[in-house]
């Protein structure tokens, strides 16, 4: 379990690779002490996030990454039985080793569901359930479990994000259709989001999402560059309905302003495409080295090595 967006994505050898942290330094310090058999730091961790419930399934999906994590959350267990924190982190990593092939999904969702009864308003099991059926489960499972997550947290950015993808991969065989019901889906959920939500960016993840299918299975160029998904009218109006929501809240107050949630790798991407690398570029300068710290950008990719050779293909030059 990684991340959203980069769930079933290999890592292109010799390219950049983040921590999937991110700058959580303290969900790093846990997860290292995980890794060496202490889960101390990881229960005072989830306790301390309270419920921020994304910021929780981001610390949760990176905490069961780990080989012994499933071991570490049984111990923990033992040590303090009926904690929510100790069933839900067993239950993301018994998902991690589904997904690997090396559990029974039975097994796993098992997990999810009595985490989830521990802790009834917690979205985080039925996100793992979610990951689970991704992989593993039929597209009634997936929507049940996208419900789920929603009933408990409405704007729950990486349950969107991995229903984007789920939905995205319907219909792996045909042409790109304007009328698909992944662009339907990311349009209802940005209308339904609050103002300031970074929801409003889901047109975009579900046009990238859709490219991804239909490059995998060969009817779109590897290289987006050569694409024509990103063109069009319906490309270029759903690209400037989130940029310009992006440059709407562009301010910076010193508060944890609502920009800094949003996939600003998408926008730098789909504006390098749409022929305005100008805009690219003041984009990425803002963005900074990498694309936004949160758990559901890309952690990656580094966006302006990305610009750089995009600009290359596209424009000839840097």
């Amino acid at each position: 379990m990684t991340p959203p967006p980069p769930l079933g994505r290999p890592r292109r050898k010799g390219g950049p690779a983040f921590d999937p942290a991110l700058d959580d330094a303290a969900l790093a310090t846990a997860r290292d002490a995980l890794a060496r058999g202490r889960w101390a730091a990881a229960r005072d961790l989830l306790a301390g996030t309270g419920d921020d419930w994304d910021r929780r399934g981001h610390r949760l999906v990176v905490l069961a990454e780990g080989a012994g994590s499933a071991a570490r959350a049984r111990e923990w267990q033992l040590a303090e039985p009926g904690s929510p924190d100790a069933s839900a982190l067993l239950a993301c990593a018994a998902v991690r080793r589904a997904v690997a092939g090396g559990e029974s999904p039975d097994t796993a969702r098992a997990a999810c569901l009595a985490a989830a009864r521990l802790a009834p308003a917690d979205p985080s099991p039925w996100l793992a359930v979610l990951v689970l059926a991704h992989r593993t489960g039929t597209d009634d499972e997936r929507a049940r479990a996208f419900d789920q997550v929603r009933a408990r947290h409405r704007d729950h950015h990486h349950a969107h994000h991995l229903m984007a993808a789920c939905l995205a991969e319907r219909q792996r065989g045909d042409r790109d259709d304007p009328l698909h019901e992944v662009y339907d889906f990311a349009s209802w959920a940005a209308e339904q989001a609050p103002a300031d939500s970074p929801l409003a960016v889901l047109p975009v993840v579900a046009h990238a999402e859709r490219y991804r299918v239909l490059a995998r299975a060969g009817l779109e160029p590897r290289d987006p560059a050569r694409s024509g998904h990103w063109t069009g009218r319906r490309a270029r109006q759903v690209m400037k309905a989130a940029f310009d929501w992006w440059l709407e809240w562009d301010v910076d107050d010193g508060t944890a302003h609502p920009r800094r949630k949003i996939d600003l790798n998408y926008l730098a991407h789909a504006k390098l495409h749409e022929g305005r690398p100008a805009e690219t570029a003041a984009l990425l300068t803002r963005i900074g080295p990498h694309a936004t710290p949160a758990p559901w950008s890309y952690p990656d990719r580094d966006p302006r090595k990305a610009f750089q050779a995009a600009c290359r293909a596209t424009f000839g030059a840097a």
